[in-house]
This record gives C-alpha cells, structure tokens and sequence, in this order.
C-alpha cells in the first residue's frame, strides 16, 4: 500500500470524510482499547515502541512489527483518499468508490486493529505527552534536517515546505503543552484547533530531483499519515471522557497533518499519477503485503508467543490479497 498553499477547487479537496465522523467511527476502538499509554513514535523516527498492557506483554520485535503496520495502513489511507479523488477527476466514479472504500478499510478496520493490540491509546494526558515528544522531535530534528539536507541539493521548493511544516510542528508542540497542564492541573483553557491550509494534489511528476529528498518526502508522508490517524484516535478518548475541547484540538491537528503537511509532500513527491498508474502502485504494495510483509510478521509473532498479533496479520494478508484482486479487476476493466 505504497503510494502550496491556495484555496482548493471543490474538485480538488483532497479527501471525502470528514473528521467529525472518523471521531464518531473511532469512538468504538477506544472503548475497548487497554489504557496503555500512546505510542512514543514520532513521525520519521524510531524510538521504541509504547508497552502493551495485556496479562502478556508483547514481544518488543511484534510492537515494532506493529508500528511499522499502522504506518503502511495510515498512509494507505492516505494514499488511497487521494488516488479516489483523481480517479473522480477522470469520470472514473467506480474506481473512485473502490479506492474510497478500501481506504476506509485500512483505516476503520486494520490501523484500529493494530493500535488496539499495540495499546496505542492512553489517558488523555498520556496521549498529550507522546504528541509533545513527536513534534518536539519533528520540529527540532527530523523536518529541519530535511530541509538543509534539501537546500544543499539543491531542491529548494521541498527546502521551503520542510521548513514550514518544522514551525508548524512546533506550534502544535507548543498548543499540546498547553493542553497537558490544563488537563494535569484542571486549570486554564485548552487551546483553539489549527486550521488546515487544505491542499490540493492533481495528478504529475514528482517536484524533486534528488534521492535523497525524494527518501525523505516518503519518510514525511507515513509519519504526517500516521500522525493524522494517532491523533484521530486520541480525539475519540477524548470526547468519550467527556473533554470535547480537547477532542476538537487533536481533530484540527489532525486535519493540519493529513490535508496540508501531507498533502504539500504528496505534490512534491509525484504521489498521485493517472488512475492507471494509481492501480498500478496499489496492487504491487497490496501483493506485497499480502504475500511477505504481513505473513513474515504473523510467523514472527508466532515464534514468540504472540499468537492474536500472528492471527491479525494472518487475516489481514487475506484482506490485502482480495484488495490486490480487486483493484487488478478495476485495472483490467480499464484496458
């Protein structure tokens, strides 16, 4: 599942669900999700992965195998919101509906699934404490590294946008803080939602030359799609615990992440081609899913004892497989 600034065409936005209703949607992963704390990951680096709450703590290799599955997931997601919204474009509507659907898969079903063996969701302010550590990291680290990394190469449009997301990432840093003291202390006001620049991203060639920057753009494009996920699920506990301010500041986040730092990548990165092209990329990542990544996890986790993180891999691959088939149908039918 592989795949700047300006008011959008209505043909243009880049994604068709709303994020009020992925709340909604999400609300039943964290009913039933241990309260373990978040996952420490930031976007782009690897730090080891939160513990799991269960009678059984998860081997630490299925954890990782974990984080790196919701990565795919979320970016499929991603991926695929935007392919639907090309395929469109082109009067393509039964490609768009597929692609919207199985994005929704990904999301909805898969991504929930890991994060909730994973013990992805914690208390609110442990949630807050793990965002404040990833975009302290990206704000700091990763996006200001890329963009001198970037510059020297001479790819100075994708310089410029690292540099910007690197200051919104410290915004974002900066509103959680605030948050966490008013949720630690019952004190003080939880701070506005960010509004999202909304990005559109029409089909072309990538905007970079180098490899280099092209490794980072990808790099960026899982961390901001799983960031937008995190944060969506993070949401959901907080309406739940009845704290909607706050539920309202990680869905504005969340929308920052997914419509306007991923977005602004995607274009950089020649995301989106034709439709042709789009089913091309999906089938090849869904194949590969289905065939080594997910059964190579599911035969780690088995070795170790994980016997439920080995059954959802399993099941998984059988999903990708059916997916892998059905977007080579949708290919077939265009030919």
């Amino acid at each position: 599942m592989r795949t700047r600034k300006g008011v959008p065409r209505k043909e243009d936005i880049v994604f068709h669900h709303s994020t009020r209703t992925l709340v909604v949607g999400l609300c039943a992963l964290v009913a039933a999700a241990p309260a373990a704390q978040a996952l420490a990951t930031p976007a782009g680096g690897a730090p080891p992965p939160a513990p799991h709450t269960a009678d059984r703590a998860l081997h630490a290799q299925t954890l990782a195998d974990l984080t790196t599955t919701m990565k795919g997931e979320a970016y499929a997601y991603a991926a695929y919101s935007l392919f639907a919204a090309e395929a469109d474009r082109q009067g393509l509507t039964a490609v768009g509906k597929l692609f919207r659907s199985t994005a929704q898969t990904e999301l909805s079903e898969h991504l929930r699934e890991a994060a909730t063996l994973a013990g992805t969701v914690g208390s609110n302010a442990a949630n807050l404490r793990r965002a404040i550590s990833g975009e302290t990291y990206e704000h700091q680290i990763m996006y200001r590294r890329f963009a001198e990394q970037a510059r020297a190469d001479g790819d100075l449009e994708a310089a410029k946008l690292f540099s910007e997301i690197a200051a919104d990432e410290g915004r974002h840093r900066d509103a959680f803080r605030t948050a966490l003291t008013v949720v630690t202390t019952g004190h003080g006001t939880i701070p506005a939602p960010p509004k999202a620049d909304v990005v559109p991203v029409p089909a072309g060639l990538p905007k970079v030359k180098a490899a280099r920057t092209k490794a980072n753009l990808d790099t960026a494009l899982h961390g901001e799609a799983l960031a937008q996920a995190k944060y969506m699920l993070f949401a959901a506990h907080a309406q739940q615990t009845g704290n909607t301010a706050l539920a309202r500041l990680w869905e504005g986040t969340a929308k920052v992440e997914l419509h306007e730092h991923l977005a602004g990548e995607a274009v950089l990165a020649g995301l989106v081609r034709t439709t042709r092209e789009n089913l091309g990329t999906a089938i090849t990542g869904e194949h590969n899913e289905a065939t080594t990544v997910y059964p190579g996890f599911a035969k780690r986790a088995t070795a170790v004892g994980d016997t439920a993180a080995a059954r959802y891999w399993r099941n998984t691959a059988a999903d990708e497989a059916r997916h892998a088939a059905a977007f080579q149908k949708a290919l077939n039918q265009l030919r």
